[in-house]
């Protein structure tokens, strides 16, 4: 127990002779504003003796430099250096604002506000400790030696026992302003410096960014990798079933395994070109245009029934690849059977059509991959339709021409 109570004194000392530098950098960041205002008080007034400029400033010209303090915060980018001396000397965890092109004007007058209390109480605590500090030093020997103080004897004994209680009584009033300012500056620090309410907003705004794009990351790389893996096992058993009877039939399979795996790598290769923020050289999305090649790399039978396609715009062509791209997984994991795929415009609506005929398999749904499907159509604002029927497996998609992400 005395040792806990030997660290907890410890670290209060700590914290306080923290907060009492920073009390200190701020009256020593407010001494050029001082001197300043001192030489131009003893100018204005008509006595220019360096005996004046020199002399302690009076409280007016304190009160005059405030607003230059406050100008000066309002301006000068002042913010970094009091986000560190308030975490580094007040021990205080102040976010870290988003960085934006231009400092908005709340952010100025908060930074401004912070600036101008910082220097403020800082030069008064400042003051105080120049002063109160050798005050206090001066009187403790006064209680059994004595002294004289402008003009004014102290005899030692009882008289110089007053004046030394009165330095300590100084010294602990001193602690006690010390102790309560940095404390109220640690309390305004996170409020006043921290993130304003804009920024605060801009920040959420760019995890959700952030959020979004890797949730579309993921379903591209479970529908793209997902569907290649799906053919890859599909086709293997396939060519290891007809290897010795029908050596073509194995290589038309082994060449489709090929294909969807190099598909799968540049998908691959794309996403983590995205994740690196480094987009250059990654080749284009793929979009309805490419449903052909989709298709072949399958290696399952499939009839397509493909319209024209060529007005789809291009963000619901590429949403609408991959919603393709998962139905044909679906269709090969979960039914049986040719494939039947239909894609058509009609009217505002992009319709599709995916199923099979031959039965789907027990126990089975389409597990993340619907929820990607279902995601990505419901972005676009459309209708979905996935699942066993008739004794096989269908997904029916309606998605408008004129939705947007």
């Amino acid at each position: 127990m005395r040792e806990f109570h030997r660290h907890t004194i410890s670290g209060v000392a700590k914290n306080l002779a923290r907060r009492w530098a920073c009390l200190i950098l701020g009256g020593a960041m407010l001494m050029p504003y001082m001197m300043v205002g001192a030489l131009l008080s003893g100018v204005l007034g008509g006595n220019g003796r360096l005996s004046d400029v020199l002399l302690p400033v009076q409280l007016g010209v304190f009160a005059a430099v405030l607003p230059v303090v406050a100008l000066t915060g309002l301006f000068l980018p002042v913010r970094g250096l009091e986000v560190n001396a308030a975490q580094g000397l007040l021990g205080v965890q102040v976010d870290t604002p988003p960085r934006q092109a231009r400092r908005s004007w709340q952010e100025r007058r908060r930074t401004a506000t912070w600036f101008t209390l910082h220097l403020g109480v800082g030069g008064l605590v400042s003051g105080c400790t120049l002063a109160g500090v050798p005050f206090t030093l001066w009187t403790l020997p006064l209680a059994w030696r004595g002294s004289t103080w402008l003009a004014y004897d102290i005899g030692p004994g009882w008289e110089g026992l007053l004046w030394t209680l009165m330095g300590l009584g100084l010294l602990a009033a001193l602690v006690a302003a010390a102790a309560g300012a940095g404390a109220l500056l640690a309390g305004l620090a996170p409020v006043l410096l921290g993130p304003t309410p804009s920024e605060r907003l801009a920040a959420a705004e760019d995890r959700a960014r952030a959020l979004a794009e890797r949730n579309r990351l993921a379903r591209e790389l479970h529908d793209s990798v997902g569907h290649a893996l799906s053919v890859v096992t599909v086709q293997a058993a396939a060519a290891a079933r007809v290897l010795d009877r029908d050596p073509a039939t194995a290589r038309t399979a082994l060449a489709a395994i090929e294909q969807s795996a190099r598909s799968a790598l540049d998908d691959l290769d794309h996403v983590l070109g995205v994740l690196r923020e480094d987009r250059a050289g990654t080749a284009p999305q793929a979009t309805l245009a490419d449903l052909d090649a989709l298709v072949r790399a399958s290696g399952a039978e499939v009839r397509a029934e493909v319209g024209d396609l060529s007005g789809v715009p291009a963000v619901v062509s590429r949403e609408a690849y991959r919603i393709v791209q998962e139905a044909l997984t679906n269709a090969i994991k979960h039914g049986r059977g040719p494939v039947r795929l239909a894609a058509a415009v009609h009217g505002d609506d992009l319709t599709l059509l995916v199923s099979n005929d031959g039965g789907a398999r027990r126990g089975r749904s389409g597990g993340r991959g619907v929820t990607g499907m279902r995601e990505r159509v419901r972005l676009l604002r459309g209708e979905l339709e996935a699942g066993p029927a008739e004794g096989g497996w269908r997904v029916s998609v309606r998605l408008p021409l004129r939705s947007s992400l």
